[in-house]
């Protein structure tokens, strides 16, 4: 039996699915892609590749779409890919130690560099993080409708090797995100009882432009570096926004 399977979600991403497969393979033949409804070549590409297609009607909630694949998991290490990463040949090989190791007392994190907009981030909103992402199976779940993570009571360690995201290949790649996170974001801090102000929200704004813009040296990463800090005050200020919309209205 294989030790490993690598978990991969999708919603129309033709341009990235044959890489993503062929990479992951590289690591285990027992590749899953969940679905969401892809409207063009995704599928058929993914399964040309070699990966296991299943499919979950999408209902605006990305844990439950990692969730979704916990009980259909029969090897003995998962392992969550985005279509936009890549794992190095570094990682590559620590993963299949670890898969291979007989043990399943520990998660593991992953270093993983972002690149956008043609250049790679060092700084701010997109600086290098530590994601979380390999785990003994019946170990994690996934909490948070958006910007989700893994609850997983098992010591950390991080890998060597790491992972490199092609994130935002354009604007308007990054305009269909800002909608999608912003209003899913919105909805869920409402129904967790998350209340704003006017106040509230410019002031939740203006920290976030400060945190990434200074805190985190987002102008180390030049003129892009400052504009991802500018669309970090956007971002934050049009989620409390939507919040307060909802608000207005129970209040009517």
């Amino acid at each position: 039996m294989q030790n490993l399977s690598i978990i991969i979600l999708t919603k129309n991403e033709e341009k990235n699915i044959e890489a993503v497969v062929c990479n992951a393979k590289q690591c285990t033949e027992k590749v899953i892609v969940v679905d969401s409804g892809s409207t063009d070549q995704t599928v058929i590409l993914a399964e040309r590749a070699g990966a296991e297609v299943l499919f979950r009607a999408w209902n605006n909630d990305f844990a439950a779409q990692r969730n979704f694949v916990l009980d259909k998991i029969e090897t003995e290490w998962l392992l969550y890919l985005d279509a936009d990463e890549r794992l190095n040949p570094q990682l590559i090989e620590s993963i299949k130690a670890v898969a291979a190791s007989g043990e399943n007392n520990k998660q593991y994190t992953i270093k993983r560099y972002s690149h956008a907009f043609g250049q790679q981030f060092r700084h701010g909103v997109l600086r290098p993080d530590k994601v979380a992402r390999l785990f003994p199976r019946g170990k994690v779940s996934w909490v948070n409708r958006v910007h989700e993570r893994p609850e997983c009571d098992l010591p950390k360690l991080t890998l060597n090797g790491n992972i490199i995201h092609y994130t935002y290949s354009g604007w308007t790649q990054w305009l269909r995100k800002f909608e999608q996170y912003t209003t899913i974001w919105a909805n869920d801090a409402y129904k967790k009882g998350k209340r704003t102000s006017p106040f509230g929200i410019i002031n939740h704004a203006n920290f976030a432009f400060i945190q990434m813009t200074f805190l985190r040296l987002g102008f180390l990463d030049g003129f892009m570096g400052f504009v991802m800090c500018c669309n970090h005050f956007f971002y934050t200020m049009i989620k409390y926004l939507k919040l307060y919309e909802l608000q207005r209205r129970e209040r009517k």
